[in-house]
């Protein structure tokens, strides 16, 4: 199954959706698309617990810092210049969703940010 972890709001994240959905069904022969799943998580809405979002990091190949938006508000006011863990960076982004880069697809143990949004074919 691959998940994306996709905001609406974003372009990027939804011109990644409609790649992926488009490159899962053009690959795939019909009853293969039929058991193909795509997990689409809003994860503004439905932010990720610690482990799931340290596990997509790994996969990732990053550190948590690479994956903030350093030009967020939030970041700016909050959190800017100051020495953090790594769990408190992942604890700010999950207090905070919107602090995460984004579209993020999980493939198996690959991960890629979608940006732009082509690297998903990465890990079809």
């Amino acid at each position: 199954m691959i998940t994306i972890y996709h905001n609406p709001r974003c372009s990027k994240s939804r011109q990644c959706l409609v790649l992926l959905e488009e490159s899962v069904a053009s690959h795939l022969s019909d009853t293969a698309l039929e058991k193909a799943q795509i997990n689409t998580v809003k994860y503004i809405d439905d932010p990720l617990d610690f482990d799931t979002l340290s596990s997509v990091i790994n996969k990732l190949g990053i550190t948590p810092l690479e994956l903030v938006r350093k030009n967020e508000v939030i970041w700016k006011e909050q959190f800017k210049g100051k020495t953090l863990s790594d769990k408190e960076v992942i604890t700010a982004m999950i207090t905070h969703p919107k602090l995460m880069e984004r579209p993020i697809i999980v493939n198996g143990d690959k991960a890629v940010i979608g940006r732009p949004p082509s690297r998903v074919l990465e890990i079809l």
